[in-house]
């Protein structure tokens, strides 16, 4: 009997050992159990309570610890109980594609859970501090469940071994977190698409190993926004899909991402021309472009293109042919406006190859097709300002004001030959100012951090030559008008030598010692004159003048310093009395060139407002103006209907009587303008008809 007692003994060890090695640690079971209850798993997957979670279909085990429950894809409803929670030896999760609703519980602690798929569910809430202690995740798919919007919260980064992370279709909200692309050295996978996400790409995706990014199609009237040059350093692309967003912006150099095959980025904004990166790339098999706002030429793409998504008609490229190269002068504006990093509303009114022949946003053109005006002002453009400026040989106005933009200013615009005037003011423009040409109005006031040091050339200055060149006109344009001879050419000198005659010099010393002569018999004269009456002083914006000193019974000297034209150089002065006799007393005067330019004349009338007016006559209507110094005037502008014969005699006239001429009962003239179509007198305004 003792061998029979002694093999009974060893059979009923055999089976306790069996039993204790199949026996479910408490804790898990106890959370087995429950998770079987709250899923009705004991019909589904055929969980007998009765029995050891162990032995339960889909669930693996280690040494009596729970550590895998595959249960995906078997048509699961109900909730997920908070005692998952305590099956701290999980390491894979897998619920994917059942109808299991309401909150994820907190997972915290679950320090060995690797693989967490919960997607096509209808979880309805994720809390904050769901992977807190998740120290050892490397794929999270949560895709396609109806939660309330919730953001990626900070608690993922407790997972630095992060390999995959998607939520497609989960309403994540906010913007897409820095620490996605700083927090996890080994992500591969990130797709948030079809979410709520808004804002920019983060700067910190430079130098981001990810091979797989999925950020498209964001929706409920949320995108993401801005430029995409972060992606030309995420030289680990192989997969990229930012298509129906709103980036905006040029598209990046790809040449550095060599694996890069999949690129969708149609239904966005993007602007600029499609770089020749895009073209050469020989790993590109698959790319989306249309509904963008690309420009210049239409690009070819390789032959390993296999899927190609562009319509040119979407586009705003110069031409629909492929390959077909656009006109100069649209490279030249494409190239200006890369400084600013193609902006959206250039991208919308910049199409066709002409931008003299359409309605080109901020370009005004000559007849000739030159472009003369580039009005860039108040767009919110940031970026820099282009050198490529200098390109546009017949520009005369440069006007970039009130948008932000930094740098420098490009000392290549001081060699355009036709500039008038540049409006930088209001800006972040920083450093020294070019030495612009004295007839450039340059403005750089509201620049904070401008050279102070730099004197503005356009200020007048005594014993200076203000004037605009006699050859300042665009190419190409027609500056006689009705008889009077361009600028460039002096009345009866065609065919004649431009240099000094000698018999000119003497006569010129002659009449100075004439006109020097007259000044002191007047002066003397007036000395002994009683009663004489004081004028305000008129200071028109390129004279200079002298106060009037008051010494008893003493003359009021008054002196004019107006700017001479290119045909003389230097400046020239007249020195008279203005003081009251008799109603005779008419004073000849030779006041040389008293040309001033438009531009001045514009500025102080706010550009020929209607407000200005002050009436209206038949050779054309009287505007008055105010100068910097507070001194008013009055500007005759001859309308162009009338500039035949008639208007031409009149304004000569005018010219040739007032400028030789003051009596007390006329009014001053203190200079003219000729400027292509514009005939412009400029007077003392008399207030009230005085």
């Amino acid at each position: 009997m003792e061998p029979v007692v002694i093999l009974l003994a060893f059979i009923i060890a055999a089976f306790s050992i069996i039993a204790s090695a199949t026996q479910t640690n408490p804790d898990d079971a106890a959370a087995m159990h429950a998770l079987a209850r709250a899923l009705g798993a004991d019909g589904a997957m055929k969980w007998s309570p009765d029995t050891d979670p162990c032995s339960w279909n889909r669930v693996l085990c280690s040494d009596g610890r729970v550590t895998s429950i595959q249960m995906g894809n078997q048509s699961l409803a109900g909730s997920l109980p908070p005692e998952l929670g305590n099956l701290t030896a999980l390491t894979r999760l897998e619920l994917q594609n059942n109808r299991i609703s309401g909150q994820i519980p907190s997972l915290a602690g679950l320090s060995s859970l690797q693989f967490l798929l919960l997607h096509d569910n209808n979880f309805s809430f994720i809390s904050s501090n769901f992977f807190v202690g998740l120290t050892s995740l490397n794929a999270v798919y949560l895709d396609n469940n109806p939660f309330e919007p919730w953001k990626i919260p900070g608690s993922l980064r407790d997972a630095g071994g992060l390999v995959n992370f998607s939520a497609n279709s989960a309403n994540v909200s906010g913007t897409v977190p820095d620490f996605l692309a700083t927090a996890f050295p080994s992500l591969d996978h990130l797709a948030l698409a079809f979410n709520l996400l808004s804002g920019h790409l983060p700067a910190a995706f430079i130098g981001s190993g990810i091979r797989s990014l999925w950020l498209n199609n964001q929706v409920g009237g949320n995108s993401l926004s801005g430029g995409i040059s972060v992606i030309q350093n995420m030289t680990g692309l192989e997969q990229l899909w930012l298509q129906s967003n709103s980036f905006s912006g040029p598209l990046p150099d790809i040449s550095a991402l060599v694996g890069l095959r999949d690129l969708q980025l149609r239904d966005n904004q993007l602007t600029g021309p499609v770089p020749n990166s895009f073209t050469t790339s020989k790993s590109l098999t698959r790319i989306t472009l249309t509904n963008n706002l690309l420009q210049g030429p239409v690009p070819e793409f390789s032959d390993s293109v296999q899927e190609l998504d562009l319509d040119p008609k979407t586009e705003s490229f110069c031409l629909e042919k492929p390959g077909a190269h656009c006109e100069s002068i649209v490279d030249i504006l494409l190239s200006i406006v890369k400084s600013f990093e193609y902006p959206v509303r250039f991208g919308e009114n910049w199409k066709g190859n002409d931008p003299c022949g359409g309605d080109w946003l901020g370009i005004t053109c000559d007849d000739r097709g030159n472009i003369t005006v580039t009005n860039f002002q108040k767009m919110g453009l940031n970026g820099t300002i282009s050198p490529d400026f200098a390109k546009l040989p017949a520009l005369q106005k440069l006007l970039l004001s009130n948008n932000n933009l930094t740098g420098t200013i490009p000392a290549t615009l001081t060699s355009l030959p036709y500039l008038t005037e540049v409006d930088l003011s209001d800006n972040l423009i920083s450093g020294e100012v070019p030495n612009f040409p004295k007839t450039v109005l340059l403005k750089t006031q509201g620049n904070p951090n401008i050279s102070i040091n730099v004197l503005n050339p356009v200020s007048f200055r005594p014993g200076r030559n203000n004037s605009i060149p006699a050859n300042s006109a665009p190419p190409g344009r027609n500056n006689s008008i009705h008889g009077i001879p361009e600028s460039n050419e002096v009345p009866g000198s065609k065919g004649k030598s431009n240099s000094i005659q000698p018999g000119i010099i003497i006569g010129s010393v002659l009449a100075a010692i004439c006109i020097i002569s007259l000044v002191a018999l007047l002066t003397t004269w007036h000395y002994y004159k009683k009663n004489s009456l004081n004028f305000n002083r008129v200071q028109s914006p390129n004279t200079t003048v002298i106060h009037p000193r008051h010494s008893g019974s003493g003359p009021d000297l008054v002196k004019v310093t107006v700017a001479g034209s290119s045909a003389n150089a230097g400046s020239t002065s007249e020195n008279y009395s203005r003081a009251s006799s008799g109603s005779t007393d008419v004073h000849v005067v030779e006041a040389g060139n008293m040309m001033i330019s438009i531009q001045v004349l514009r500025s102080v009338t706010n550009n020929f407002g209607e407000e200005n007016i002050l009436g209206r006559g038949g050779f054309g209507t009287v505007y008055k103006g105010e100068l910097h110094d507070g001194t008013k005037i009055a500007v005759k502008r001859m309308e162009s209907g009338v500039l035949g014969t008639k208007g031409l005699n009149e304004f000569k006239s005018e010219i040739a009587v007032l400028t030789k001429v003051r009596h007390r009962n006329l009014v001053s003239l203190l200079g003219y303008c000729l400027d292509g179509m514009e005939r412009l007198l400029v007077y003392e305004y008399m207030p009230q008809g005085h």
